[in-house]
């Protein structure tokens, strides 16, 4: 969750977003076949400059792995990873319609009866593949100034060990109209990702947290990914997350390390590092998780807005064609003090996984940039306008809080 508008909305965003947000399209340009990380270290810093108190990033070319870090973080940092969270839930929805359990263009209603029900909202017209590429028109219930008032401001530091039941995330969507009719149009919900993971749990009769966990973390090996559910804390070597809780950069800042991550769910809950989120990335992006025909539907994009033809969504993944002409597959998350990236080229040779501890300031689509092209950091631009958030948020891949 974490957007520009505002913290909240950065926030509600980051849950959302993930989305450096990329779009679907090509086959991704090949990796430089040499490039030091010096840019990318100077990124770093300059997020440190702007007022981020750490930035780490770790990125593999080929068989090569290189760690940086700025300010006060660690190499093995384990972070929460917001949106990212949004691609495990997809491909293992992929997975169980390649075992015939389940068909993508299903409508929700099937598998989800009498849920998404009121103020013009209908299960039986919106399918699963709508709410994974975010078509669906259901309001996301992260927009809510209900919603957002507990958890988002000031008010999350009463409200940081809340409970949140799925099912009562998706009752504050029906709250609201939806935002247009299912297939017409594209807009980021946190909604439809809270349902895909409640359509996992009725297709497998087990929490969807237990499907990524067996289909996708053990098979890997992830031994710093989890799916915390309501577990407040981040466990194993990690940095605190700090936030203003405000939309005025120069509010006092907190610390929201700890937070019952059930306001998320399966649009943005799991815990990770950067070593993990790119073995994770290139095991999907070379064919490891999915047969073809999935991985077909995985990289099937739509457009996110007609001003921003460089940005793409596919099922729980983005593309993004960089200024240097790179192609790069993966998502963004933010939640509360912690923003994160993590994409990687189509063959999987060259991946990059980042995180900044604040979620306030700070440029992580330079970071991105710095290594899949070498593009040199750009002066601080204050705290007010982070330069990276805003430009996702006026393309609509990060929802207004």
């Amino acid at each position: 969750m974490s957007a520009v508008r505002t913290t909240r909305a950065a926030l509600a965003t980051a849950l959302v977003a993930g989305l450096t947000v990329t779009a679907l399209a090509t086959p991704a340009l090949a990796a430089p076949a040499e490039r030091d990380h010096a840019a990318t270290q100077r990124a770093l810093q300059a997020a440190v400059d702007a007022g981020v108190p750490g930035a780490v990033a770790q990125a593999r070319n080929g068989r090569t792995s290189w760690t940086g870090t700025a300010g006060e973080r660690g190499g093995d940092d384990r972070y929460r990873v917001g949106s990212i969270t949004k691609t495990f839930v997809a491909t293992v929805l992929l997975q169980l319609q390649a075992e015939g359990r389940i068909d993508l263009d299903d409508p929700v209603e099937k598998w989800l009866p009498g849920l998404v029900r009121g103020n013009g909202h209908d299960g039986r017209k919106v399918t699963v593949r709508q709410l994974l590429n975010h078509t669906s028109g259901i309001y996301d219930y992260t927009a809510d100034p209900g919603f957002g008032a507990k958890t988002f401001g000031p008010g999350f530091l009463e409200h940081r060990y809340d409970t949140w039941a799925p099912r009562q995330l998706v009752g504050i969507a029906m709250e609201h109209r939806p935002e247009f009719a299912p297939g017409t149009s594209w807009k980021y919900s946190n909604t439809n990702f809270v349902l895909a993971g409640l359509v996992i749990e009725k297709v497998t009769g087990r929490p969807y947290g237990k499907a990524v966990e067996n289909r996708i973390v053990k098979p890997l090996k992830l031994r710093s990914t989890s799916v915390p559910g309501t577990r407040p804390t981040v466990r194993g070597p990690h940095s605190p997350a700090y936030s203003t809780l405000s939309t005025d950069p120069n509010a006092p800042v907190h610390d929201v390390t700890e937070l019952n991550p059930s306001l998320a769910h399966a649009a943005g809950e799991m815990i990770s590092d950067s070593a993990d989120l790119q073995t994770f990335y290139r095991a999907l992006l070379q064919g490891r998780l999915l047969p073809k025909n999935e991985m077909r539907e995985l990289t099937t994009a739509v457009p996110v807005s007609p001003q921003y033809p460089q940005f793409r969504y596919g099922l729980g993944i983005s593309w993004q064609k960089l200024g240097c002409g790179t192609e790069i597959w993966g998502h963004g998350g933010g939640i509360h003090g912690s923003l994160s990236e993590a994409y990687t080229t189509r063959d999987g040779r060259h991946s990059l996984a980042a995180n900044i501890n604040a979620d306030w300031t700070g440029d992580t689509q330079a970071i991105i940039e710095a290594e899949f092209c070498g593009t040199e950091p750009k002066p601080a631009a204050g705290k007010a306008d982070p330069k990276g958030l805003a430009a996702k948020a006026a393309a609509g891949l990060l929802p207004a809080g």
